[in-house]
């Protein structure tokens, strides 16, 4: 307990003397309000998201691994832990700014108006979820998990100095490691400047893949993000961005024309189909988990992504019939081949839907869309 206590003491130990020093020398004026949320953006959530991201690498390590590096001399194990964890992390920090889905996560630690400290753990609720498959390249090449998270503590301890405000220029080691100096052009309200410098503890991931820049506006400029401010409620805070985003996707899929116009038949054949193998599957396990727990799981998960595709092809869309195809056959050669499932019920539904969605695929019941 004491291992888990002490770091978070600290971390508020260094918070608050930070902010007393910037009120007592008046350099930044602090906003306790801000301060406050940063402290309390949702880090109960963020220990159970942490808690599951730790899980699924344990998981991946222990049974999924290659172990490339097994025998290797303890010290080099170690190298490649700290600098790998980096590279996963700067491609993680780099990819949350370009996708949109990953944006609605990230964007809560860039909504902070103020460089200091307490923003370095403004977190949504799902940024260790969010993390999970950045970090699986470590645990299948054979990276332990006790190093990955101490690993983690480390960099994560650097990137918290990071958002020093009391913090000078560095001189050259400001070539080798991330700084303050560095930092704050990334959380510069201007995409131009936040869309820079992802790099979370080694300064040279950036020179590297071209997203460097050296210096902040010369013209008047300020923290966070451009638009209506963040709530100060935690739980409103994390998930409004999702909000937003669909949103903002049912706003663009209104606007773009369908790929195709489908034949109600093709739907409603291949609903049927798929309403068979769904009673099936309600037949054989009713609300109990099995024994073969993992075909259960995998034949509800297919069922499941089979009726979003089916949708796609009633709205129009071409990734619909690819998907359709792909679940279908994955299905069918699965259970037949690898789960051994020979059954006349499962076989007879699983072949008619591999044959409707090939034949869908090949042009069957679709139309070009004339707008």
């Amino acid at each position: 307990m004491m291992a888990i206590a002490f770091p978070i003491l600290l971390l508020i130990i260094l918070v608050l003397g930070e902010m007393i020093i910037l009120t007592k020398t008046e350099q930044e004026k602090v906003d306790w309000h801000d301060v406050v949320f940063n402290l309390n953006s949702g880090h109960m959530m963020l220990w159970l998201f942490r808690g599951l991201e730790l899980a699924c690498y344990g998981f991946i390590v222990t049974h999924l691994s290659l172990n490339l590096v097994e025998g290797w001399p303890q010290v080099w194990v170690w190298l490649l832990a700290i600098l790998m964890w980096d590279f996963c992390f700067y491609w993680l920090h780099r990819l949350h700014h370009k996708f949109a889905l990953l944006w609605a996560v990230h964007v809560v630690h860039h909504q902070g108006e103020h460089f200091n400290l307490s923003l370095a753990v403004r977190n949504s609720w799902y940024s260790s979820l969010a993390s999970i498959p950045f970090f699986i390249p470590m645990a299948l090449i054979g990276i332990p998990l006790p190093v990955f998270i101490t690993v983690s503590v480390l960099h994560y301890s650097i990137q918290l100095m990071n958002h020093s405000a009391l913090t000078p220029r560095l001189g050259w080691l400001e070539y080798i490691l991330v700084t303050p100096a560095h930092h704050r052009i990334h959380h510069v309200n201007d995409r131009a400047y936040s869309d820079a410098n992802y790099a979370g503890s080694f300064a040279f991931w950036d020179r590297l893949f071209g997203t460097y820049r050296p210096d902040l506006p010369e013209h008047e400029f300020a923290y966070g993000v451009k638009g209506k401010k963040s709530s100060q409620n935690p739980f409103v805070a994390s998930n409004e961005p999702f909000r937003e985003y669909l949103q903002n996707r049912r706003e663009k899929r209104k606007d773009k024309a369908a790929d195709f116009v489908s034949s109600g038949f093709i739907v409603l054949s291949g609903a049927i189909i798929l309403f068979i193998l769904v009673t099936g599957y309600i037949w054989l396990y009713g609300y109990q988990i099995s024994q073969s727990l993992t075909e259960q799981i995998v034949l509800f998960l297919l069922l499941a992504a089979g009726s979003v595709a089916l949708g796609g092809i009633s709205e129009g869309r071409q990734w619909g019939v690819v998907g359709w195809l792909a679940i279908t056959w994955v299905m069918l050669l699965s259970f037949a081949f690898y789960f051994q499932w020979h059954s006349v019920f499962w076989m007879v539904s699983m072949i008619a839907l591999a044959v409707h969605s090939s034949a869908v695929f090949l042009g069957w019941g679709r139309e070009k869309a004339d707008f």
